[in-house]
């Protein structure tokens, strides 16, 4: 592996630990800071609004710099973020301090994604942005786990003040191994935002946010569903996290392989299909321990499995506005973490159990199937009309 994709997968991973830890340490905050745990999602919802807010902010200040100073600056923001949160002790500074942790994260991965393409060999983008995307699937099969343990051994401050750690490090990887890129041509503000008018950009838009959305709705609460429905102790989600991120690890490396050699909108529609098999199996059969979690194994397989595909999908289709187009892919994910974080709690809120957010979440994966299934139909049609008038 090249280094420079070395260097902004560490990147990725820190960004990983950041979003995801969350997951596995939820009822050690709610306990600590006396909130309810449908309360305590709202730090992934904060994380999540951050991420929206910091990918246009971005394109808007910092779109005519050359591509490793944005990076080295996202960095930065990083680092501070992640130490105030490990040193609040209040809901709404923890709010804020997650928030400013996830103002550089579809920053960063639009810039890293266009940096992956840039040095990437011919034919095999979609396999450097995966590599790329490696470092959040480490991230859960290794940081996440790691972090839930160091939160119910010490304290839930621990994995944040690792991250602050971490983010020095990967300031100095980037700095050392990322070359010197030019800037993206200047297309000004307005050419930076002008692929929104094709409703094939829409449609990705939709599809990545409902799609993840959908999964999240499940996911936020695994912690809670695994044991309270599927009866294990909270010593064991330690190992199970470790799972769950060896699914994502598999699917993002799979996924990318998968969209160089038969296509990348094919490869997010069949993925999207298998993740409704997942969240309808763990509705079923969350009472089934070992059931449920080679369902949790899958759905996050085929969370990141559309990954490195979508992200392809929407460079290319923002052609002249390419950094917000990025952007564009990880602020859908992380509305649809919000989203996700937030409709799932409402059956918890109302007395239904932790089985019901996974069965929310496949209503919203189906429409985000549906809005792939368009794109896909658009493709064809105009591929059609290429052939018959060249």
């Amino acid at each position: 592996m090249k280094k420079s994709l070395l260097a902004l997968a560490a990147g990725t991973l820190g960004l990983g630990i950041a979003e995801f830890v969350m997951m596995g340490i939820l009822p050690d905050v709610a306990k600590n800071l006396g909130v309810s745990i449908p309360e305590a999602g709202h730090f992934i919802s904060a994380y999540a609004v951050g991420v929206c807010v910091g990918a246009p902010l971005m394109v808007v200040v910092a779109r005519r710099r050359p591509l490793r100073q944005i990076l080295l600056g996202l960095a930065l923001i990083y680092t501070v973020g992640n130490l105030c949160a490990s040193l609040t002790s209040s809901y709404w500074l923890l709010i804020g301090a997650r928030f400013v942790s996830g103002l550089p994260h579809g920053a960063f991965f639009g810039v890293g994604s266009i940096v992956a393409e840039r040095v990437a060999e011919k034919g095999r983008g979609a396999e450097a942005v995966s590599l790329m995307i490696a470092g959040m699937t480490i991230a859960n099969l290794l940081g996440v786990p790691l972090g839930t343990l160091l939160s119910h051994l010490a304290s839930w401050r621990l994995p944040f003040l690792f991250n602050a750690a971490w983010g020095v490090l990967v300031f100095v990887l980037i700095r050392r191994w990322v070359p010197v890129l030019e800037a993206l041509p200047d297309t000004g503000l307005r050419g930076q935002f002008r692929f929104l008018r094709r409703r094939e950009a829409w449609l990705l838009i939709l599809t990545t946010m409902l799609g993840n959305g959908g999964v999240f709705c499940w996911f936020s609460y695994v912690t809670p569903q695994m044991t309270v429905e599927g009866g294990f102790a909270p010593g064991s989600m330690t190992v199970i996290m470790v799972l769950a991120g060896l699914g994502m690890t598999v699917g993002n490396l799979l996924g990318g392989r998968l969209g160089d050699r038969y296509g990348l909108a094919r490869v997010v529609q069949v993925t999207q299909v298998v993740m409704v098999v997942a969240l309808l199996g763990t509705f079923f059969f969350a009472g089934c321990g070992w059931l449920s979690v080679v369902l949790m194994f899958l759905g996050t397989a085929a969370l990141f499995a559309v990954s490195s595909p979508q992200q392809l999908l929407l460079l290319q289709n923002s052609r002249g506005g390419e950094m917000m187009g990025a952007a564009c892919v990880q602020m859908a994910f992380n509305l649809g973490n919000a989203l996700g974080a937030y409709v799932g709690g409402l059956p918890i809120d109302a007395g239904l159990g932790y089985r019901y957010p996974a069965l929310l979440g496949v209503f919203i994966v189906l429409a985000g199937l549906a809005c792939i299934s368009a794109y896909v139909r658009r493709e064809r049609r105009a591929a059609a009309s290429i052939a018959v008038n060249p």
